[in-house]
């Protein structure tokens, strides 16, 4: 699989500098945390579950969660767990129908990895059910890469990863796990410090198993009686925003001792009454087609979705939980490095500038200090080779058309 590997292979060649590179389920940890992108999540009860999921596929989704926890309700557990069994033998069966055609060769390249499946993660609330499941899955397990935990402290999160533990030996196969951190203990203020030094001892003991931590804003809202409007982003509401800062504070650092930290979920995917003037400019939607696809994101409240997303990113975060298929291409066409990113980042990290030192971007824009702001360009090397680099003329409004086209 690949970022935009659902568009066809001569607009790719237009839109980048350097390609996304493919991964698989198989490639190297740091990889697959920072090629995430938007996680798209989905009720493990819904009946049609795995043409949904190579529907999503197809549109370009690399990630996915099937949820048995908070989506359905306590008295669909049973039948969520029994539909994600049948659910994927049948994904199983067009896995395998899929590779046998994709094998008599595809003359044109015009939708690269589109018949193959993203990852796939199943939340689940009891540890139980993850050494169950895995059991009951069999050797469909193999399209598995991993297991949601909800609520994770480091009391609650322990038997959820001694389970893990045992699931991985039995079945034989690396499973990941990532935790949300959403729970009360870190929401409060007397107890932030001690829960989120014993979440950092218990995944530093875990870390081989740990693909990245997400973030539960919903939850967090939720004993304050809060909810931020579609003209608001997480950053607005103060208390989310001071967690979200201390999380990173402590579980985000580039020492060698952090984690990939997601990106909260967007809740708006309906048309509504707006309060505030659109966040969006108008400047880089002046060509052709882009004036309506301006108008559309508005309208669909998502100009507050790509605010927030550059708000994540200007905060240690990468990649979304995501709710809706429409979010996917905003996530991602706002992944992609730009050019002038790529130009800093590879002259902060030459062989030549090890001792430190400033320089003047290449763009003659900006200043570049070369030990502050190596961590930085590291990661952005990281995130190019996943998501790519845009050529020079190209910014998210074409890779957005493009995503939304292909």
């Amino acid at each position: 699989m690949r970022h935009f590997g659902h568009i066809p292979a001569a607009a790719r060649a237009a839109l980048f500098h350097r390609e996304p590179a493919a991964f698989t389920a198989d490639s190297a940890a740091p990889t697959l945390a920072t090629a995430l992108g938007a996680t798209l999540y989905s009720p493990a009860t819904r009946p049609r579950l795995a043409a949904d999921v190579r529907k999503q596929a197809a549109r370009g989704v690399v990630s996915m969660v099937l949820c048995l926890e908070d989506s359905i309700d306590d008295a669909e557990v049973e039948a969520g767990e029994a539909n994600l069994v049948r659910q994927f033998a049948e994904l199983a069966g067009l896995a395998e129908g899929a590779a046998g055609v994709e094998g008599a060769g595809d003359t044109d390249g015009a939708a690269e990895g589109a018949a193959g499946l993203p990852l796939l993660f199943i939340r689940v609330r009891e540890p139980q059910q993850i050494t169950d499941l895995v059991s009951r899955l069999g050797e469909t397990v193999r399209l598995l890469s991993g297991f949601v935990l909800p609520k994770f402290t480091e009391t609650s999160g322990r038997p959820f990863l001694e389970a893990l533990d045992a699931a991985e030996r039995a079945c034989g196969r690396r499973l990941f796990a990532m935790p949300v951190l959403e729970s009360p203990e870190l929401l409060r203020l007397e107890t932030r410090a001690e829960t989120l030094a014993g979440i950092a001892a218990l995944t530093d003991k875990y870390r081989e198993r740990i693909l990245a931590l997400r973030l539960g804003v919903t939850d967090f809202c939720s004993p304050y009686g809060l909810r931020r409007s579609p003209d608001m982003t997480a950053y607005d509401v103060q208390i989310v925003a001071a967690v979200i800062g201390d999380v990173v504070n402590v579980l985000g650092r580039c020492d060698g001792t952090g984690f990939t930290i997601t990106g909260p979920v967007w809740e708006y995917f309906r048309p509504g009454e707006r309060m505030f003037k659109p966040q969006l400019r108008r400047s880089p939607f002046l060509e052709g087609r882009a004036e309506d696809l301006r108008t559309a994101l508005i309208q669909h409240d998502l100009d507050g979705l790509l605010r927030e997303i550059e708000l994540d990113r200007a905060n240690g975060l990468l990649g979304k939980t995501c709710i809706h298929p429409t979010h996917v291409v905003p996530v991602h066409a706002l992944s992609v490095v730009t050019h002038e990113e790529f130009s800093d980042a590879q002259d902060i990290l030459r062989p030549e500038r090890g001792g430190g030192g400033v320089l003047r971007s290449a763009y003659t824009n900006k200043m570049n200090e070369v030990k502050p702001h190596r961590a930085w360009a590291e990661r952005t090397l990281r995130r190019a080779e996943v998501f790519g680099v845009a050529r020079e003329d190209v910014g998210f409004v074409e890779l957005l058309t493009a995503g939304l086209a292909g």
